[in-house]
């Protein structure tokens, strides 16, 4: 470790929101000069935007690998930790989130700047007191300050997304995810703004403003946020506690876990944190660990040998693999670098490489080149291989032909938010190669070039995420209404609904519905319906005293809804049986009580009107006041079959009903047929419509259909259901069905023309089942009847096959059984 005397080292370290950065730029700024080391290119860039309007450009310097401002008289710079410049002396210099030592990616340059860069008076270290033991360790001169939350962070459990209150943060751990849960806020919200860690500045910076200006409440971030980002934030929700770290998809640390959560609430506002959609449950353990930011100590940290030595592809290869002093300090091979620059100076790359010091120092630099793309190996590896070759080669530098040819087809302003932001990344590697001294030829135009490009990708990219995720005018909407401006709301046509002259709905019977179109996105339903409310509101009072004064308007249909003007205003819900089912009114939440009590209780009478004018017959017969028991109970069994029941479901019954008896159920609209007990008025088209529909929403069966009206017989109906079908009136014999009232008067036409129990087929049996005689002649086969002579006139003969059924459950002669029938 480098020791340097006569400097102090601070370690100003707590959770998130204690103000170290604040602090740590107060001090630098009391120094003559000074350096602090971001984890990210977004934060270096915000303090430098910050210390250029306190104490303008002159003196400030940014340095990222993708961006260089460095005026002539720089003392203060901002960077990446990478790109820390540590050929300057500095009197101030700071490590902030100085946990990161632990990050498998890039721990390892984080621990060389704790080991060994110093500024001349102060050194700071900023981040998490879980890595103090080791700096205790590694660095025993520090001082240690531990800084208090300004604010407190509590749990407030589990929330739907669509609960969740304005001014929160979602947390997603991959795009799509991110992308996915916008859409979601931005249906249920009315938009939301994206910060994701792979955003350019400019994105991310626009999108943070439309989130800060209250143009939208809710913020979709990745991880991201939780390194420093500092927004308006009251609560943070975690869709899953989940992440893919590169190499795999593993469970977020608890310390990671309070990294985000501690960006709600800032300086003295309190904050939340929870978790929504799929999310895992947080235990016990973890909440109170999150509460009172107590995590696990940091164990070990992440090392690599910085003093390299460039004398052969070997050598160097050697010095990477030198062990730590320290047990604390962990190697990491497996970084994107060391395993490029093996590969390229094996066999295998065929790569023009002489292993002289400075052309191993050259390829070690150009392995350097971060991987933005991340697209794959193989790619990254081939941009490394032609920028070395461009290098080392007599030029000695990238030409202005091969760059142009780099960035052309990037410099593209159209496509969508993958393409733009695919684009970007490509973008920022050239950048990159761009701000290396001496890499490219006419590199003050390649460094304006790519930023020009970078920057209007990044706007359109930051139009496009506005365009999908929010919708502009429903925002001014939503801002007047939580300032308590007063909002001008109209009823346009009777239904259409304008706010401020925007439309944003309309009321569909006594439903307020907003727009769902690509041109006007709704928002906050609660917020809209607020702002239509003094519009509509009387609207719908007027629609329910319409209606309730109109009843003979209204209609249900078949999909079991209730409509007024072809409007839906109610719909059936399954009660205590298929004839008195529950109604639920479809109506707007902001109606009043009254109201809605008082359209309910019309709409119900109406049902029951309706039911007694279509069903009075099937009604009448539930408590039938017959004097015989047998009579009784065959009403009875009529009513709960719905009005059909097939005769060998009551043969013992029917057996112990008198004539006079049989004469009484008549007079109720009872038949007692050959095949069936029927009521001749509830097979009616009206009845039939309307029972069909109160057990089809019984049933949870409302896709099912029952056979056009007119028709008696018919083949290969593809509703197969027997009972819903002879609720209808029509019975089935295997791929055919006819109508019960029609079946029996084709009992009574057979038995009219029979001699010697044999009858003949003729024109008018055929028309009054309207079928084929093919279809007739397999139809009648099915009742046990065979054809006998096909010669001219057909001619059939009562013969069923013998089985194994007692003689009580056989389908009877119908000449022999004629007799007992009695009718």
């Amino acid at each position: 470790m480098t020791q340097i005397t006569n400097s102090q080292i601070l370690a100003i370290l707590g959770p998130t929101n204690t103000g170290k950065t604040f602090l740590a730029i107060e001090r630098m700024l009391e120094h003559g000069n000074g350096v602090i080391g971001f984890p990210l290119r977004l934060l270096a860039r915000e303090v430098y935007d910050k210390i250029v309007n306190r104490i303008g450009p002159e003196r400030v310097a940014l340095v990222t690998g993708e961006e260089k401002i460095i005026p002539p008289k720089s003392d203060y710079y901002l960077c990446t930790v990478e790109s820390m410049p540590l050929d300057i002396n500095f009197e101030f210099v700071a490590i902030d989130e100085i946990q990161m030592c632990a990050d498998p990616e890039r721990g390892h340059i984080f621990t060389d700047r704790l080991l060994n860069f110093r500024g001349d008076k102060l050194t700071m270290f900023l981040g998490s007191d879980t890595i103090k033991k080791l700096i205790t360790t590694l660095v025993p001169e520090t001082e240690f300050i531990y800084r208090e939350r300004l604010s407190k962070l509590t749990y407030s459990g589990y929330k739907k997304i669509s609960r969740i209150k304005p001014r929160s943060a979602i947390i997603a751990f991959s795009v799509d995810d991110v992308y996915a849960l916008a859409e979601f806020v931005r249906r249920q919200k009315g938009g939301a703004a994206v910060v994701m860690g792979s955003l350019s500045p400019k994105t991310r910076n626009s999108q943070v403003d439309i989130y800060q200006s209250g143009d939208v409440d809710f913020l979709i971030a990745t991880d991201a946020i939780g390194m420093g980002i500092n927004m308006d934030i009251e609560n943070v929700y975690f869709s899953g506690l989940k992440k893919y770290d590169g190499k795999q998809i593993r469970n977020l640390r608890d310390s990671e876990i309070g990294q985000i959560s501690g960006r709600a609430g800032r300086y003295m506002n309190d904050g939340s944190f929870g978790t929504t959609g799929e999310c895992e449950k947080l235990t016990d353990e973890q909440i109170e660990k999150l509460e009172n930011h107590k995590f696990d100590d940091v164990l070990n940290i992440f090392w690599r040998n910085s003093e390299l030595d460039f004398s052969s592809s070997s050598a160097l290869i050697n010095s990477l693999n030198l062990k730590p002093k320290y047990e604390n300090l962990v190697r990491n091979k497996d970084l994107i670098d060391e395993s490029t620059f093996r590969y390229l100076v094996s066999e295998k790359s065929n790569l023009n490489f002489s292993n002289s010091n400075h052309q191993v120092k050259l390829l070690w630099e150009c392995c350097q080149i971060p991987d933005f793309t991340k697209s794959s190996y193989n790619e990254h590896t081939d941009i490394i291989y032609k920028v070395f070759s461009f290098l080392s080669s007599d030029k000695g530098k990238i030409t202005n032909d091969w760059m142009k040819q780099q960035l052309n087809n990037l410099n593209n302003f159209e496509g969508n938010i993958d393409s733009l932001a695919n684009r970007i990344s490509y973008v920022r590697t050239w950048s990159y190669v761009s701000n290396k001294s001496n890499w490219v030829e006419n590199a003050d135009y390649w460094i304006a070039k790519t930023k020009d490009i970078e920057d209007k990708l990044s706007e359109k990219l930051h139009e496009e995420l506005t365009k999908s995720f929010v919708d502009k005018r429903i925002s001014v909407l939503s801002k007047g209404l939580k300032q308590d401006i007063e909002l001008d709301t109209k009823i346009v046509e009777q239904d259409k609904i304008f706010i401020n002259d925007h439309y944003i709905g309309k009321i569909n019977g006594l439903k307020i519905e907003l727009d769902y179109s690509k041109s006007n996105l709704d928002t906050d339903i609660k917020s809209l319906k607020k702002a239509a409310r003094s519009g509509a509101q009387e609207e719908l009072k007027n629609r329910i005293n319409t209606i309730s004064k109109n009843l003979n308007k209204l209609e249900l249909k078949e999909d079991c809804k209730i409509y007024w003007e072809n409007k839906k205003v109610a719909e059936l819900k399954p009660g205590k049986n298929y004839l008195n089912p529950s109604i639920k009114l479809i109506t707007d939440d902001t109606l009043q009580d009254h109201d809605y009590a008082q359209l309910k209780t019309n709409l119900e009478k109406w049902l029951e009107d309706e039911k007694n004018i279509h069903l009075n017959d099937l009604l009448s017969i539930e408590k039938a006041s017959l004097k015989n028991s047998f009579a009784r109970g065959l009403s009875y069994q009529l009513f709960e079959n719905n009005g059909v029941l097939e005769r060998k479901e009551a043969n013992e019954i029917i057996k112990n009903v008198s004539k006079q008896e049989r004469f009484e159920l008549r007079k109720k609209g009872i038949k007692i047929g050959k095949y069936h007990i029927y009521q001749p008025r509830m097979i009616r088209p009206n009845a039939v419509k309307f029972k069909t529909i109160l057990w089809k929403c019984f049933n949870y069966k409302r896709d099912i259909n029952y056979p056009n009206f007119g028709l008696n017989f018919l083949k290969n109906f593809k509703n197969k259901d027997d009972k819903f079908l002879r609720i209808c009136g029509f019975e089935t014999f295997g791929k055919f069905i006819i109508r019960v009232d029609i079946l029996e008067r084709l009992f009574l036409e057979i038995l009219s023309r029979s001699k010697n129990f044999k009858f003949k087929l003729d024109a008018k049996i055929i028309n009054l089942l309207g079928c084929t005689k093919d279809d007739f002649i397999q139809f009648i086969k099915i009742l046990g009847y065979q054809l006998i002579n096909s010669e001219n006139e057909a001619e059939f003969k009562y013969l069923p096959k013998k089985t194994k059924q007692t003689k009580k459950k056989q389908v009877s002669n119908a000449f022999s059984v004629l007799e007992k029938l009695k009718i």
